[in-house]
């Protein structure tokens, strides 16, 4: 009952273009029939009005808790693959054609966050505090100095990146 679409389209389109993001379904519809549709398209959680605050806080405290997940529902831990490069998160390590490639330790936080997280667009502000864990400071270019270098390692033409894309007004996203 959304303005443009519907939840359900909406969790199915999310879950479809593998978007991890929990969803929580906080709506009017309290039949069985749509809470199972609901469910079974993506939602993470259900939720009917009424409903108390408290009841709604615990349940995106229990969604947050959960493990993030990256390729199809593996463990956070897991292996990652995209283009000609592979990730193993447990030992940190990068390899693309084959080779070794070295990453500094903020370089590799930076493409984790991004692979958790991709399809979402992320400002840098946003990923100043989620990376490097600082508000941003006024007309600092941490983020896209490491994203160019990220680039340069990972990325075929850096000119033209396939996978760490720009935004432009907005900040950066990953795609795979």
């Amino acid at each position: 009952m959304l303005p443009k679409k519907n939840g359900y389209d909406l969790a199915r389109d999310l879950r479809r273009d593998g978007i991890e993001t929990p969803i929580l379904m906080l709506t009017a519809k309290g039949e069985t029939i749509d809470k199972v549709l609901g469910l079974k398209l993506g939602a993470d959680d259900y939720l009917t009005k009424p409903f108390e605050v408290i009841e709604l806080l615990a349940r995106m405290e229990a969604l947050l808790r959960r493990p993030s997940s990256i390729s199809n529902g593996h463990p956070a831990d897991a292996a990652f693959q995209f283009g000609d490069v592979s990730i193993d998160f447990r030992r940190a390590e990068v390899v693309c054609k084959d080779s070794q490639v070295e990453l500094s330790a903020m370089e590799f936080k930076l493409l984790q966050y991004l692979i958790e997280n991709r399809g979402i667009v992320h400002s840098r502000d946003t990923l100043l505090d989620a990376v490097w864990g600082y508000d941003a400071m006024p007309n600092t270019r941490t983020v896209d100095v490491h994203i160019a270098w990220l680039r340069q390692k990972l990325e075929d033409n850096p000119r033209h990146p396939r996978f760490i894309q720009t935004v432009h007004g907005f900040g950066y996203k990953f795609i795979s």
